[in-house]
C-alpha cells in the first residue's frame, strides 16, 4: 500500500535531493515483496551499509537500553471513533487546528506507569493536560476543532516491546460522543547510536526515512513513511532481517534529470517482513537510528 502525504520541501529536500533512484521493496533473502517488486535490485552500496548497521547494533548496549524503554510504534493520538463528521473538521485535524474552551485539569501525580501484555513495567513522568493539549494546538485557523474538557484514562500502544496500556489524556471534542485520547507518557530517551550517519553511499542509492506509521497487527508488516520528488516514480524501501533487527533503507525510483521543483512529497509504504517483527529493533539504514513514530527518526 502506499499512500500520498504532502510535505513542504524542508528537512528532506535535504534529504539527499532526491535527486536518484532504482530500487525495490524486498526482503533479507533476497525475495521481492511489497508494492515495489519488480523494480530492480538493491544497490551494492546501499546493502553494504544496511548490513553494517544491523552489525553494529545487534548485541550493542544500544540494543539493550532500547529494549528497556519505552518507544511507541504507532502514533500516540487516537481520535473519536465517529470522527470525522465534515472536511472541516478533518482539515482542522491534520493542521492541528484547536480551540480550547473550558477548564483543562491537573494530573494529581506526576508519573504514570506503561504496562506491557507480555509483562513488565516502568515508571516515566506523566504529561500534563496543558501540555498534551499544547502538543495538539499547533496552529491558527478558521474551523478548528473545539475541546471542552479533559479527564485522565488509559490507552493501548503497540510498542517496541510489544502491546502496552499507558495512561493517556481523554480530550472531550465538541459534537462528537467519544473522546480524543492521546498518550500522557513521552517515549524514552533513544540511545547513542553505536554507527553514525550514512558518508560514502551515493545519495541515488539511499535516503533517510520521514519516520514510521505503523505495525500491522500480527508484526508481518511495517509502515513507514519515504520521501520523494516531483520528477520521479515514487519512493521504494529495502528490507534486511537479521536475528535481532530489521534494517530499511529507503531510495526513489524513476528520476528524470531535467528541471523539477524542490517540493518534497512523502508516501506511506507498507514492507512485509519474513517472521513478525517481534521485539527487534526497526532501523533506518541511512541514519543508523532507530525507526519512530511522530517524526522521532533523529
Amino acid at each position: 500500500m502506499r499512500t500520498n502525504r504532502s510535505h513542504p520541501a524542508r528537512a528532506l529536500a535535504a534529504v539527499i535531493a532526491l535527486a536518484a533512484g532504482a530500487a525495490t521493496v524486498s526482503c533479507g533473502n533476497e525475495q521481492p515483496a511489497g508494492p515495489r517488486a519488480g523494480d530492480g535490485g538493491q544497490a551494492a552500496g546501499a546493502a553494504a551499509r544496511a548490513r553494517q548497521v544491523a552489525e553494529a547494533w545487534d548485541g550493542s548496549r544500544a540494543a539493550e537500553v532500547w529494549r528497556a524503554g519505552h518507544y511507541p510504534l504507532e502514533e500516540t493520538v487516537r481520535l473519536p471513533a465517529d470522527a470525522f463528521h465534515d472536511e472541516a473538521d478533518k482539515e482542522a485535524y491534520g493542521t492541528r487546528t484547536f480551540a480550547l474552551r473550558g477548564e483543562l485539569p491537573e494530573p494529581g501525580r506526576k508519573e504514570g506507569t506503561v504496562e506491557w501484555a507480555s509483562g513488565g513495567s516502568l515508571t516515566l513522568p506523566l504529561t500534563g493536560a496543558r501540555e498534551a493539549y499544547a502538543a495538539l494546538d499547533r496552529a491558527d485557523g478558521p474551523a478548528p476543532l473545539t475541546v471542552t474538557g479533559a479527564k485522565l484514562g488509559e490507552m493501548t500502544l503497540a510498542t517496541s516491546r510489544g502491546p502496552a496500556t499507558v495512561p493517556a489524556w481523554l480530550f472531550t471534542l465538541e459534537g462528537y460522543d467519544t473522546p480524543l485520547r492521546t498518550a500522557a507518557l513521552s517515549p524514552s530517551e533513544l540511545p547513542k547510536p553505536p554507527i553514525g550517519p550514512a558518508r560514502d553511499t551515493p545519495a541515488d542509492e539511499l535516503g533517510p526515512l520521514l519516520g514510521l506509521a505503523g505495525v500491522a497487527g500480527d508484526g508481518r508488516s511495517v509502515t513507514v513513511v519515504a520521501g520523494h520528488g516531483d520528477c520521479d516514480d515514487g519512493p521504494a524501501v529495502h528490507v534486511l532481517e537479521t536475528a535481532d533487527s530489521v534494517v530499511l533503507s529507503a531510495s526513489v525510483v524513476g528520476t528524470d534529470d531535467g528541471p523539477c521543483t524542490a517540493r518534497l512529497q512523502a508516501e506511506d509504504v507498507t514492507v512485509k517482513l519474513d517472521r513478525p517483527l517481534g521485539d527487534r529493533l526497526l532501523l533506518d539504514a541511512f541514519t543508523g537510528r532507530p525507526v519512530s513514530s511522530e517524526g522521532r527518526n533523529r
